[in-house]
């Protein structure tokens, strides 16, 4: 069952990765890679999820992974990692937090008493919309400073 799930989850995620991939004016040759690198990712991403890690990591995680195989995709094929890296981000972003950031907070201005639960949705759900957001970025750049930097680490 955990199998059915991954798969579908990587076709799903696949589809809107080629679609902002072709928005970002990527070459029909790299179109495939960056729905390979977005379906791979999100897939990890699930399986992460599954075993109990928090969503910001395993964002973070899947996003590293991202950045990893672009870098080895821009060595190969001479190409920028940041062409396949923003595509195949994409799927991750939290549309379903920040909806519900809005919806929460559009109603929480509506009513005339403060709403303690609604209150609470937002902060919880804008935090959640932030950290992920933050991993993502944070985790697709990470690769890119490791392996182009010049200097020593230590």
């Amino acid at each position: 069952m955990l199998i059915l799930t991954l798969l579908n989850d990587a076709v799903f995620s696949a589809i809107p990765a080629i679609g902002f991939a072709m928005v970002f004016n990527v070459p029909k040759r790299f179109l495939s890679h960056c729905g390979m690198a977005a379906a791979l990712a999100h897939a990890f991403r699930t399986l992460l999820l599954h075993h109990g890690v928090a969503i910001e990591w395993a964002s973070f995680a899947a996003a590293a992974f991202i950045g990893i195989m672009a870098i080895m995709f821009a060595k190969r094929y001479l190409a920028p990692p940041l062409m396949l890296g923003v595509a195949a981000c994409i799927p991750m972003l939290p549309g379903v937090f920040a909806f519900d950031t809005v919806t929460a907070l559009i109603q929480l201005t509506s009513q005339s008493q403060i709403s303690h639960e609604l209150t609470d949705a937002v902060i919880s759900n804008g935090l959640k919309t932030v950290f992920i957001i933050a991993a993502l970025s944070g985790g697709l750049a990470m690769p890119s400073l490791l392996f182009y930097r010049n200097k020593k680490i230590i």
